[in-house]
């Protein structure tokens, strides 16, 4: 008997390398898969403006990297408890003084100009189509920073709202990264602020959003991250404590998935023997001391030592070294 309903997924027709840049955005679950790019030591960037969830608020900050719209508008600027935060911006960036936050974030916003001109790879996460708009300015926010809710309106973006914006990117992302590929998820985490029923009304825009947008822009690919959580592992046990994000099991289930769906092969052998130096390094001896562990120590600086020159692993080797003097 079969007791589940398990996604089988396509290889994607255009597929990653490890080594030609990966530009991640939106919301937590990005940070999900692009940690774990991270660890796989693929070339990636990962939110560099921290988290965000709606996909208006994703989509303009991609519009003003490729419009080379370096200067940060202060009008976006907040004052919240003798810090100051840019509504565009995740509260993780902030500064005592005004000046020295819109410095820091034209930089960040610069380098991440130079990045996304230069990958093989756009992967978008949508996690919410509610958004906060300022009642003072008429301006959708990425963020609240914990300003009363009195001074915004919340509301339900329009599917008609989030298909436009969406062809508006793709079109300005095509002009500028003709050769980019982009991917598109929802985030399976949800919204329980919202209530669970209108978080289900949400989810629902998104998806429609994007299967709409994957019938006008052939260079679009659809990742089905909610679709393996909701759908194909359907239990508890596969939840965090807070029985809203991913398990640790599930996000790896979801990321083998990713992985078969979109990595080129060097990049899947490379990950192989990455997971089995990963291994060696999370090694906990019963003998520290034992010339058994110290043999073992010196194949586990060659096999790094021998990687060297495909990625860096300076860390790792300083890691091991440590150890070994250690002994």
């Amino acid at each position: 008997m079969q007791f589940r309903t398990e996604l089988t997924l396509p290889p994607a027709l255009v597929r990653l390398s490890r080594t030609t840049g990966i530009f991640t955005i939106g919301s937590c679950f990005a940070e999900v898969m692009g940690r774990r790019l991270q660890e796989a030591k693929a070339s990636v960037l990962v939110n560099p403006f921290g988290t965000i969830f709606n996909p208006l608020s994703i989509h303009q900050h991609v519009r003003a990297l490729l419009e080379r719209e370096d200067k940060i508008l202060e009008d976006g600027l907040v004052e919240q408890n003798g810090m100051w935060y840019h509504y565009d911006f995740h509260s993780s960036f902030s500064h005592a003084q005004p000046e020295a936050l819109l410095e820091k974030l034209q930089e960040i916003r610069q380098k991440a100009r130079a990045f996304l001109l230069k990958a093989e790879t756009l992967m978008l996460t949508w996690g919410t189509a509610y958004v906060y708009e300022r009642k003072d300015a008429e301006a959708l926010v990425a963020n609240c920073h914990k300003v009363p809710q009195k001074e915004f309106t919340k509301r339900l973006l329009s599917l008609e709202e989030i298909v436009q914006d969406t062809r508006q990117t793709l079109e300005l992302l095509q002009s500028h990264c003709p050769n980019q590929q982009v991917i598109l998820t929802v985030s399976p985490v949800r919204h329980l602020k919202d209530t669970l029923p209108l978080n289900s009304v949400s989810k629902s825009l998104l998806r429609v959003a994007a299967h709409l947008a994957l019938d006008q822009h052939p260079s679009l690919s659809y990742f089905p991250a909610y679709e393996l959580l909701l759908d194909d592992l359907r239990d508890y046990r596969f939840y965090a404590e807070d029985l809203l994000h991913p398990s640790q099991m599930a996000e790896q289930y979801i990321w083998e998935k990713f992985i078969q769906t979109y990595a080129d092969q060097p990049f899947t052998d490379f990950m192989a023997k990455w997971a089995e130096i990963q291994r060696d390094l999370a090694h906990k001896p019963f003998q520290p001391q034992s010339p058994g562990h110290q043999q073992f120590l010196q194949k586990l600086l060659q096999k790094l030592t021998s990687l060297a020159h495909e990625v860096e692993v300076q860390a790792e080797i300083e890691t091991v070294r440590r150890q070994m003097r250690m002994q």
